[in-house]
């Protein structure tokens, strides 16, 4: 029988390509959003954002906003015809991560202080994208003062 660090050195390995293919998709998604988001006239000041214990996606301006967005991707077969209401990208943003995106727009407006860019308004967006099992584009859902 397997010591318990081999173990875990096994699950880890077993778990990685997973893990890598889950982190392509996100990038994906933010990808397509971001296009999304500028094909609306927005301006993409800054991806994957990390500060302290989490990471902002996207944050742009619209205008007179400042917009900090959450991107939520999820990968669907290339042969269904609808999303069972679980499938919806947006189906997984619950209260922890809406929070999370609160206090990381705080934080990186704190950090920025002075040189931060002039916003007549703060806003927090959703953008759910939906890609089907042969890589196409299903569809983009943005939800914009989603919370």
């Amino acid at each position: 029988m397997p010591h318990s660090s081999d173990r875990a050195v096994l699950e880890r390995r077993r778990r990685a390509p997973a893990d890598g293919a889950r982190r392509e998709l996100g990038r994906r998604g933010e990808r397509l959003a971001a296009e999304h988001l500028r094909r609306r006239g927005c301006v993409v000041l800054e991806r994957n954002v990390r500060l302290g214990r989490g990471e902002i996606d996207l944050i742009v301006r619209d205008g007179d906003a400042l917009v900090f967005v959450e991107v939520k991707t999820r990968r669907i077969a290339a042969t269904a015809r609808a999303m069972r209401e679980d499938q919806h990208p947006l189906h997984g943003l619950g209260f922890a991560q809406r929070a999370r995106l609160r206090r990381l727009a705080g934080a990186w407006l704190t950090d920025r202080g002075d040189s931060r860019p002039w916003a007549r308004a703060i806003r927090l967006d959703a953008i759910g994208v939906t890609i089907d099992s042969r890589e196409r584009l299903r569809s983009i859902e943005h939800v914009e003062a989603a919370f």
